[in-house]
């Protein structure tokens, strides 16, 4: 099954698809070069295809935001999101524990240490100077918060006092790569900003590899630890002064793809497949991804 998803990548996609319009956001002009270039700074970039636990800016310190998760757990358990499978809320539920809030933020912290560690070790030169970066825009490009969406390395200047390693040597790891590798991130792919050809392959691997054995975050803090996502999910299900088919359509905004078999399990039946093997498609972007990538 995993060897026809290998076959059915390497043929390559170009993405020229863009999903949606988003507002401008505003960005200081840092300089302009010439009459048609400007140099703005401050514009941020969100990695794709991973997904970093999150941090207590999102729905507060643990206090209340384990609050908000009991919230959920207590709706999942006692009739308040029946329309949603049983599979999904036992699979939430068993996750929320008493300290899930907790662990969460805490792994996010320990996360964000780990990524200015990989920031400092990657792109400190010898000489003590700092190394720039290769962006590589893909996908929907701009996303609702303003962040380019990006995968993004180290820059090599490829000559004899800089050369460019090897393929398949680790310094060609994406930075997005290596967050996934070492079991900081979860894997999340979302059409249509995807890595191409081997590049998926190389990443489905390092992801697999990260949950089967149970790498840094899943070792230190276990495997019921909410993902990122998942997370969120349960933030957006906690919400007052909503129905319960509005919560969910905030939490579940997205279909599942199963990259072991390029099948459809839906928005809701995820939870069947391992993290390392979903894939994630825009519920308006279905048809457009079958065509796209064939399935």
């Amino acid at each position: 099954m995993f060897a026809q998803y290998l076959q059915f990548m390497a043929t390559g996609i170009n993405f020229h698809y863009k999903r949606n319009t988003i507002d401008p956001k505003p960005r200081k002009l840092f300089r302009s070069n010439d009459a048609d270039t400007i140099v703005i700074s401050e514009q941020p970039l969100r990695l794709v295809s991973c997904d970093t636990p999150v941090k207590a800016a999102y729905a507060g310190k643990p206090e209340k935001s384990q609050l908000l998760s009991e919230k959920c757990k207590e709706r999942l358990n006692n009739g308040f999101y029946d329309d949603l499978p049983n599979g999904l809320r036992n699979y939430l539920s068993n996750k929320i524990t008493r300290d899930a809030a907790e662990r969460h933020i805490d792994a996010a912290m320990d996360a964000t240490e780990a990524f200015e560690r990989t920031l400092s070790e990657r792109l400190t030169l010898p000489d003590g100077s700092q190394r720039k970066i290769a962006v590589m825009p893909t996908g929907d490009l701009i996303d609702f918060y303003g962040r380019m969406l990006a995968y993004v390395s180290p820059w090599y200047q490829n000559n004899e006092e800089d050369p460019l390693s090897p393929v398949g040597d680790p310094k060609r790891n994406t930075l997005n790569l290596d967050m996934i590798s070492n079991g900081w991130a979860a894997f999340f792919p979302i059409y249509p900003s995807l890595p191409n050809n081997k590049d998926l392959n190389i990443t489905i691997k390092a992801a697999n590899e990260a949950w089967t054995q149970g790498k840094e975050a899943w070792e230190k803090y276990g495997k019921n630890l909410l993902l990122g996502y998942e997370y969120r999910m349960c933030i957006k299900l906690s919400e007052e002064d909503k129905s319960a088919s509005e919560c969910i359509a905030d939490a579940f905004e997205r279909i599942c793809v199963d990259l072991r078999d390029v099948s459809i399990v839906g928005k809701f039946d995820f939870h069947v497949v391992l993290p390392s093997h979903r894939l994630w498609i825009w519920e308006e972007d279905l048809e457009q991804a079958k065509k796209d990538l064939n399935f």
